[in-house]
């Protein structure tokens, strides 16, 4: 009886310490993906719009050279909802601009024409701390829930 005791008070001590080991490392990726969206530039999608235009040609040339259209994710903050949508791109900032234009997420779209009130961020691939985009995206839309209270159909890719 008391070996029974032992073993079990053991497993559930063993289980005690893997759950809070994993709170643990969801708590350091959560931080991590919030100090990388709080060092980036915040854009309204009028003010990433006008960028564009101004910047990189208008609406019917290449939008973005490779110099600036960078692999990483974004965060498109609802603020007149407090809803996010989180998404990846080889070339986010093409991304970006489908949502605010009409090709991407229909959701977002409709909320952006309905006059919501928009926040984007963007954080790149590069020197963020994450191997693969699937891996940054996925941990994004964890961080800001946006799976759960959010315009994310997904938790993220599988690949």
């Amino acid at each position: 009886m008391d070996f029974l005791f032992f073993l079990s008070f053991g497993l559930i001590i063993f289980i005690l310490l893997v759950f809070l080991f994993q709170a643990r490392e969801q708590s350091k990726i959560r931080k991590q993906i919030f100090e990388l969206a709080n060092n980036t530039l915040e854009l309204t999608p009028e003010d990433f719009l006008e960028m564009r235009n101004k910047s990189f040609g208008g609406k019917g040339k290449a939008l973005y050279s490779n110099n600036y259209n960078f692999s990483g994710v974004y965060i498109l903050y609802n603020q007149s909802k407090d809803l996010y949508y989180v998404g990846q791109g080889k070339q986010v900032l093409n991304r970006v601009n489908s949502h605010f234009t009409g090709r991407g997420n229909g959701d977002v779209y409709a909320d952006y024409k309905y006059g919501d009130f928009w926040t984007i961020k963007m954080i790149a691939l590069k020197n963020s701390g994450f191997s693969t985009l699937n891996e940054l995206e996925k941990s994004a839309i964890e961080t800001y829930d946006s799976f759960n209270k959010g315009y994310n159909k997904t938790r993220g890719n599988k690949r």
